[in-house]
C-alpha cells in the first residue's frame, strides 16, 4: 500500500493510472496544448472521467534539450491549477517538478505528491528531501544520470536508487509514501530503456512500488519510427509488460486507453 493525500492505493491488487497536464509551451508531445488554466481544467476533467487515479501538474518540459524556468516562472504555471482542479475534483495532485520553491509552493496549494526526476539528488533543487519529509507529503523518486551507466543498465540503476533510499530515510519520508521509476528517457539510450522496461520486476526487488513513465517517449519512436502523435500503441505495449512485470503506476497521456489495457494485462497476470 502506498499513500497519497489521503487515499491509500493497493499496489498488490491494482494498477493506477496517473494523468500527465503540461502546463508549459515546449513539452515534447502536447507543448502549448494545455498553458492556459481554462485549456488545462478541460484535459483534467477529461483524463478524470476516463479514469485517471493521479493527475501530474508540470510546469517545465524536461524533454531532451529543453529550455530551463525560473522557479518563479514555473510557480505562476503550476500553483494556479493545482488550485483550481483541487476547488473542483477530490482527485490527488502529483507535482512534477525537481526544484525546492516550487515544490514548496505547489505543497502550500495543495499537491500531494512531488515528482522529481533527480530522486532527490539535483543539485540545484536545495534540500527537497527535507521538505518532503516535514511536509508528509508522497514522492516519485526517478532514476537520472549524466555519467555512462555501463552495461548491466537496471543493477546500476538499482546501486543510485538505494543512495536516494538512504537519502529520503535520513529526511523522515515515510516508506509508504514512496514510489520508484527507473527514468526512462533520462540518461539513456534507445537499447537501454528496452533493456530497463525488459527487467522491471529486478526494480521491484528493492521493495517499493514501481511508476513507468513511458509514454510516448522516444523508445517507442525509434523502436517503431513513428512521430510521437503516432505512439499510442507502442505506449500501451509497454503498459500491458508493466503490469506483468509488477508495476502499479503509469503516467500516460492516453488514460482511457492505457488503463483498459492495463486491466486486461492485471487479470491475466493475477491468474496465475
Amino acid at each position: 500500500m502506498i499513500q497519497i493525500g489521503t487515499r491509500q492505493f493497493d499496489t498488490k491488487n491494482e494498477v493506477y493510472m496517473m494523468g500527465i497536464l503540461n502546463v508549459t509551451p515546449d513539452s515534447f508531445s502536447d507543448g502549448g496544448r494545455f498553458d492556459r488554466p481554462e485549456a488545462a481544467l478541460r484535459q483534467a476533467e477529461k483524463m478524470i472521467q476516463e479514469g485517471a487515479h493521479i493527475i501530474d501538474v508540470g510546469g517545465e518540459s524536461t524533454r531532451p534539450g529543453y529550455e530551463r524556468v525560473s522557479t518563479e516562472e514555473e510557480i505562476r504555471r503550476v500553483v494556479p491549477v493545482i488550485e483550481a482542479i483541487k476547488k473542483r475534483w477530490d482527485i490527488p495532485i502529483s507535482l512534477d517538478t525537481y526544484k525546492t520553491g516550487v515544490a514548496e509552493a505547489g505543497i502550500g496549494a495543495g499537491a500531494d505528491l512531488i515528482n522529481d526526476i533527480w530522486g532527490l539528488r539535483s543539485p540545484e533543487n536545495g534540500d527537497m528531501a527535507a521538505l518532503i519529509g516535514e511536509a508528509g507529503v508522497s514522492c516519485i523518486l526517478m532514476h537520472n544520470t549524466e555519467k555512462p551507466l555501463g552495461d548491466d543498465v537496471m543493477g546500476r540503476i538499482k546501486e543510485d536508487l538505494k543512495l536516494t533510499l538512504e537519502i529520503a530515510q535520513e529526511a523522515g519520508i515515510a516508506k509508504d509514501r514512496i514510489l520508484l521509476d527507473p527514468g526512462i528517457g533520462f540518461g539513456k539510450d534507445t537499447a537501454q530503456n528496452r533493456q530497463v522496461i525488459a527487467t522491471l520486476e529486478q526494480l521491484g526487488e528493492l521493495g517499493y512500488p514501481m511508476m513507468l513513465a513511458a509514454s510516448r517517449k522516444s523508445v517507442i519512436g525509434n523502436t517503431l519510427d513513428l512521430p510521437v502523435d503516432q505512439r499510442l500503441e507502442g505506449t500501451i505495449a509497454l503498459t500491458v509488460i508493466g503490469v506483468m512485470k509488477g508495476v502499479s503506476f503509469f503516467r500516460v497521456h492516453d488514460v482511457k486507453e492505457n488503463l483498459r489495457a492495463a486491466k486486461m494485462a492485471l487479470a491475466i497476470r493475477n491468474s496465475i
